[in-house]
């Protein structure tokens, strides 16, 4: 597994490749979540839960590409020479959108792992680029794709910028900008990946992701509560708020439902955590529509 600060180093090398072009790139997955932690204790920011669990470890960056970066293709070719640069090669069966950097001896052990994604497919309608059920392939092309995230529909929206600093791998020490997405986008991509991975052997039954969610509810303060409920109420009709809140009550309705079994069997849980609390959270923000007929 990857030590956090070789993962910091990954980041900033990546931010001071493209220093000189706008990409303005969103961070999620594992490390986002961590360098959430790390921003909400340096501003002692009073949040929705004080017990969250312990930090837990990722060997992978999962960078976000804003759609307009792929529409207008010139604007990413910055990104895919930088990857060339530091040495990242594509992974097979995910060209141009799974990069890895090998290990210290030159394999798998300690590889560096960048995932390429950007919003959902309805951005790009109308645009001149290539969708598939996998990726969103610029034109011109620039040998970068994205993985597209379906369930990122609020993606660009009320995003929260936080200043990365330390060694790039140089030695030199270097600080640059970069954007978490907002808690509502966040948990929306975990309670997606939990569903499509609790039967998942291979990828833990979805342990982690169920586990990810709680951290990112702990750690919303008021603003982001409010900002998710006017946010939630904006894409009230989008089918992907529609379909989260029934995997919401499906996995995560009660300390018996799936889900918040899964949390307790995570190596990183501690008995301290609100579960009572999160599940009344979660329904508050994803509520069931009501059925048609029925007051």
């Amino acid at each position: 597994m990857i030590a956090m600060p070789e993962l910091r180093t990954a980041l900033l090398d990546v931010l001071y490749e493209t220093r000189d072009d706008d990409l303005k790139l969103i961070i999620g997955g594992g490390y986002g979540i961590y360098l959430k932690r790390e921003h909400v204790l340096q501003t002692a920011t009073r949040t929705l839960f004080s017990e969250w669990p312990e930090v837990r470890s990722t060997n992978d960056l999962d960078l976000f590409l804003r759609p307009e970066l792929l529409i207008e293709s010139h604007r990413v070719k910055p990104l895919a020479e930088a990857m060339g640069r530091l040495g990242y090669v594509v992974i097979p069966g995910a060209e141009k959108y799974q990069f890895a950097k090998p290990g210290p001896t030159g394999g798998r052990v300690g590889e560096l792992k960048i995932d390429l994604l950007t919003g959902p497919r309805s951005r790009f309608i109308g645009s001149k680029t290539k969708v598939d059920n996998r990726r969103v392939q610029p034109r011109p092309s620039v040998e970068l794709h994205a993985h597209h995230v379906d369930e990122a529909v609020m993606l660009e929206d009320d995003l929260l910028q936080v200043i990365v600093q330390g060694k790039i791998s140089s030695g030199s020490h270097y600080s640059a900008a970069l954007y978490l997405p907002h808690p509502l986008t966040f948990a929306m991509m975990k309670l997606f990946a939990f569903r499509d991975r609790i039967a998942d052997p291979d990828k833990g039954f979805g342990v982690y992701h169920a586990l990810d969610l709680y951290t990112i509810l702990a750690m919303m303060n008021e603003t982001e509560w409010d900002q998710a409920q006017s946010l939630r109420a904006q894409y009230s009709a989008n089918p992907m708020i529609v379909e989260a809140a029934a995997i919401i009550d499906q996995y995560f309705s009660s300390r018996t439902s799936l889900g918040v079994i899964r949390i307790k069997e995570s190596p990183y849980y501690r008995s301290e955590l609100k579960l009572a609390e999160f599940i009344e959270a979660l329904r508050d923000l994803f509520p069931l529509a009501p059925i048609e007929g029925i007051s």
